[in-house]
């Protein structure tokens, strides 16, 4: 997607660990990835609508020494070989333990916004999928609408705010179609 160096796209922001994968605590082996059945088909449909597609994920596994940089890409490697290649347009991780004052850290907005200006992209017209109150509130504070998928933490999540709520990937893909 290249244009006037004016314009900007929509993008999708996803959580990992819980939306697009099995959540395992502090996943830092790549054999333990496990990509959700219905994440791939559902991603190449936004994409195919013009859509960006960036994961924003906390890791801070890397911060409490659970496991290293060099283990969160092998683990990063091995999602995106189970997605399927030219799906995710960009990754944004941050390794700050809770607590830290971290402009990075989900619920802050500051990958988001990275993402933004790496991207060119118009937050007014993005979304931000996960399952996590945090992913929902980081969405709010960067302007993207919000849609809290019932998958991994999201399972027991109470309503937390988001703007919508769906039972997948897929079903939160259906959303912003029929959305847009």
């Amino acid at each position: 997607m290249t244009g006037p160096p004016n314009e900007t796209w929509p993008a999708i922001f996803l959580d990992r660990d819980g939306t697009l994968m099995r959540d395992v605590d502090y996943c830092g082996d790549p054999g333990k990835v496990e990509v959700f059945q219905e994440a791939a088909a559902a991603l190449r449909r936004l994409k195919e609508r013009g859509y960006k597609l960036i994961i924003i994920t906390n890791q801070s596994g890397i911060g409490r020494g659970y496991f290293t940089e060099n283990d969160y890409r092998a683990v990063e490697q091995e999602f995106l070989r189970q997605l399927g290649a030219g799906l995710i347009d960009a990754s944004y991780y941050c390794p700050d333990v809770p607590g830290k004052n971290s402009v990075q850290r989900k619920p802050a907005p500051g990958m988001v916004l990275e993402a933004q200006r790496d991207h060119r992209l118009d937050l007014t017209r993005s979304w931000f999928i996960g399952d996590k109150a945090s992913d929902i509130e980081c969405g709010r504070n960067a302007g993207a609408r919000t849609i809290l998928v019932r998958t991994g933490y999201g399972a027991g999540e109470p309503n937390c705010g988001a703007d919508w709520i769906a039972r997948d990937l897929a079903h939160a893909a259906e959303i912003i179609l029929k959305e847009r």
